[in-house]
């Protein structure tokens, strides 16, 4: 869970690597650090704790004429937040960076006898010195003998003090991204790196070895021999990783929701109704199964419950959602007929991509949903869905969620209609119903007013819970995810119906309540919870449709969405969480956009 970054050509290492850097720090990070050869074709390095700015200062004046290097942001796994637990780690002849975990790192020291060698307290160390002890000259026969030595997961890039302007990089689940441009030779965790650069790139295969020089990137696969990398082209430019005027990465990906749900639902309508087949996806794979099983974590899963609720009672088979980081516990029972969903912005969730090795080697067909063409999970599923979010910088997920939500709809519905529980006209009306929510999303982006006075409510209580009922409460453990990673409050989603089998113990005078009751068939039972709540002293906050007979008195304060169906308030409702969130950090005062202790894409364990 790192930033990496990897340059050789004309132009200065020094300034294109710290300008990477800056663009990754979004991946998260709590040091940096770099290594350039310099004129005299020396390896120096440099590292700071905190943010990319004073790594910018420490090089500032310095490795001016540096022409080859690589660059770490550094998100702490093992060992604290200190200058020798950040990146680079230089070992003799070896300088590498690490991204992933090396599980056998204490064996390794052990065997290798480095108990007296380490400055830090990292696995990245252990590996840089058991890299040394096997280079004798040739980085290729080293990198060889050093891999299959490793357990866990990683994406290293590695310098050799003998081998100036050559940088090598390789990989195991870990994400490595490079591409050779005009400016040369780049290599990096993330395509926002390279962006600047190129809209053309390939991910590095696993286990390959990249070389990369200022003239060149030649890939090996594990046997030395050449191959040619496949080249993928990125659709979107680096504008969309820029703010364009918002304040925050996360308000500017709010507003970008709608545009993004149009973007991934209109190529996928042929006559009114989904279909898959530009995306190389059989009706089959719909009507032979008889389970659907959704992995996926956090933001993803809870994407995953709505659908659930949205399947489940359409094409009447079971439909179970697992924590990915769950799942390969769980002993799941699944077979040729089960049709497992997987879902990851990133392409590159560790955990869920275990989790669907899992389920394809218990006879699963997998179809990946995912918003990063060449990602290793879009890669090794048997069929993918892109999402067209573009990228998304801040850590709290936003449009990526609705994107998902947008795609499991149009596989529901394409689903029924497939297996005859929708008629043409079923199908054309719900996708209509789900092309309605778009509009309804563009009304709730222009309610900040109410939603600026809510929050400075919330910013003065250290708890919040949400209530709902059937996909309500679906859609409350989303807002609750999305208050407590970025405003730090203590945020928690229950189902309406079970407060009183104990948590209404925790409501007390003027503590916040945020209830959803949007859905028709469960509407006077929520009504009759938020009643419960107000009773004993909750600060309510209700949001229902535009049309709902409350009250006045019941809520303190009444958020009204857009008047549209049962199944397709989540769109508008999560616009309206988001917002939430958002002000609610604001006004706190902190980084909305980097959180502490989280990172973008959980590439470890």
């Amino acid at each position: 869970m790192c930033g990496i970054i990897g340059y050789a050509g004309p132009l200065s290492a020094k300034k294109i690597i710290l300008d990477g850097l800056a663009q990754l720090e979004y991946r998260g990070y709590d040091s940096a650090g770099l290594a350039c050869f310099d004129d005299n074709q020396t390896i120096q390095i440099k590292k700071s704790v905190g943010k990319v700015t004073s790594l910018q200062s420490l090089c500032a004046n310095r490795l001016e004429d540096s022409h080859c290097g690589i660059g770490h942001t550094r998100w702490a796994t093992h060992g604290g937040v200190t200058v020798e637990n950040a990146h680079p780690h230089q070992a003799g002849n070896v300088t590498l960076i690490h991204n992933g975990i090396i599980e056998n790192y204490h064996q390794l020291t052990q065997e290798f006898h480095l108990e007296d060698k380490l400055v830090s307290q990292t696995d990245s160390e252990v590996a840089a010195w058991v890299l040394n002890s096997l280079y004798e000259g040739d980085p290729f026969t080293a990198i060889q003998k050093f891999l299959p030595m490793l357990q866990g997961s990683y994406g290293f890039c590695i310098l050799f003090s003998d081998r100036p302007g050559e940088i090598y990089g390789v990989r195991n689940v870990s994400p490595l991204v490079a591409a050779y441009t005009p400016s040369g030779s780049m290599i990096a965790s993330d395509l926002t790196a390279l962006i600047p650069y190129t809209r053309s790139y390939f991910v590095l295969p696993e286990y390959t070895i990249a070389k990369l020089t200022a003239y060149q990137i030649c890939l090996y696969n594990h046997d030395g021999k050449q191959i040619t990398p496949e080249y993928s082209k990125v659709n979107w430019d680096s504008d969309a990783a820029m703010k364009n005027g918002f304040p925050h990465f996360m308000l500017k990906e709010i507003h970008e929701q709608p545009e993004a749900l149009k973007k991934t639902i209109l190529p996928r309508l042929v006559k009114g109704i989904p279909d898959f087949s530009d995306d190389g996806i059989p009706d089959t794979l719909f009507s032979e199964c008889d389970k659907i099983q959704i992995v996926a974590c956090g933001t993803a899963m809870y994407a995953g419950m709505v659908a659930k609720a949205i399947m489940e009672p359409l094409l009447r088979i079971p439909v179970t959602v697992s924590i990915a980081s769950e799942f390969r516990y769980e002993q799941p029972l699944m077979n040729e007929k089960t049709l497992t969903l997987v879902i990851s912005q990133s392409g590159e969730t560790i955990d869920t991509l275990a989790a669907m090795r899992l389920s394809a080697s218990m006879g699963s067909k997998t179809l990946a949903i995912v918003n990063v063409k060449g990602s290793t999970i879009a890669r090794e599923s048997d069929y993918v869905l892109y999402t067209h979010a573009g990228p998304e910088i801040a850590v709290a997920s936003t449009k990526a969620y609705s994107v998902q939500l947008s795609i499991l709809y149009l596989i529901a519905c394409r689903m029924a209609y497939v297996r005859k529980a929708f008629s043409l006209e079923d199908a054309a009306n719900f996708i209509q119903m789900l092309m309605d929510a778009i509009p309804s999303m563009e009304t709730m982006l222009h309610q900040t007013k109410t939603i600026q006075e809510l929050a400075s409510h919330l910013i003065s209580h250290s708890d919040v819970f949400f209530i709902g009922r059937n996909l309500d409460y679906a859609f409350s453990l989303e807002g609750s995810l999305k208050l407590k990673e970025i405003s730090y409050i203590h945020a928690e989603a229950y189902p309406a119906g079970e407060l009183k089998h104990g948590t209404i113990a925790l409501i007390e005078n003027g503590i916040p309540v945020i209830a959803i009751a949007t859905q028709d068939s469960v509407f006077a039972k929520t009504i009759s919870n938020v009643r419960e709540v107000k009773a004993r002293g909750a600060y309510v906050i209700l949001i229902t449709r535009e049309h709902a007979h409350v009250d006045a008195e019941l809520a303190d304060i009444h958020i009204k969405i857009p008047e549209i169906s049962d199944h397709f308030t989540v769109f508008p409702i999560a616009v309206v969480l988001q917002l939430i969130a958002y002000y609610t950090t604001c006004l706190k005062g902190l980084n909305v956009d980097q959180p502490r202790n989280l990172a973008k894409s959980v590439t470890v364990e």
